[in-house]
């Protein structure tokens, strides 16, 4: 149990780490940054407990052949993906994973989550974790298979026909904001004088009477202007 709480504070921290990157205000970053502490110190006392009681086992000599058998787990970062109109295929490339026994390779899944585990392959577990899915799965049509070297997830949507944009919302959200800065500098480029025209012509269309006959007045005036420095010159 302490060790699949381990696994869920780990992967906790590393996601609130993720938004605390993307965050820009500093009362969000105050708060992220007290979670992830909190968090981190509560990860940090149950390995604690949980090397404890390790160590406590592979001292005995009747365990000395379990603790030679010792496996570690490696999380794994990188997958593809792919969809159709009713799934999203996740691949996930992991040489010798075919020679797995099946029961040994499996996924525990929720409507927004997947995680994918392969255990004891060349006496080493891997995990792949994917919160926050960008839309949900109907838990109960997903499975998964074993090919040469790769594993297959298949995702059922619920919500056939619908193409997703991203694999999660955090990406979707990282995305959204990069067009939007692009939008910003891009407008930050255009000619002022430009603007202005676009905010007088906006604010005459939608203006009462006197903000009509004062634009307009501007206006008049500035064209004037313009075309006594043109005869001067």
């Amino acid at each position: 149990m302490s060790e699949v709480k381990i696994k869920e504070l780990r992967s906790d921290i590393d996601e609130l780490n993720e938004l605390l990157k993307q965050a820009n205000r500093k009362k969000v970053k105050d708060l992220l940054s007290l979670e992830i502490r909190k968090l981190e110190t509560e990860w940090i006392n149950l390995k604690e407990t949980e090397n404890a009681s390790i160590t406590d086992v592979t001292s005995s000599p009747a365990t000395a052949s379990a603790s030679a058998q010792k496996r570690y787990q490696i999380k794994l970062n990188g997958y593809g993906w792919d969809q159709s109109d009713k799934y999203i295929q996740v691949f996930v490339t992991l040489k010798d994973v075919h020679t797995v026994p099946k029961e040994q390779v499996y996924c525990k899944l929720t409507d927004r989550s997947m995680e994918l585990h392969i255990d004891n392959l060349d006496n080493k577990d891997y995990l792949l974790v994917i919160n926050k899915l960008l839309e949900p799965i109907v838990v109960a049509d997903c499975h998964w298979k074993q090919k040469t070297d790769r594993v297959v997830i298949f995702l059922a949507k619920s919500r056939p026909n619908i193409k997703w944009s991203h694999m999660t919302e955090l990406e979707k959200k990282f995305e959204d904001q990069r067009s939007n800065r692009f939008k910003t500098e891009d407008a930050e480029k255009k000619d002022p004088q430009e603007s202005i025209m676009s905010l007088m012509k906006n604010m005459y269309e939608t203006g009462d009477d006197d903000m009509k006959r004062m634009i307009s007045k501007a206006w008049y005036e500035g064209q004037h202007k313009k075309k006594t420095d043109t005869l001067d010159l």
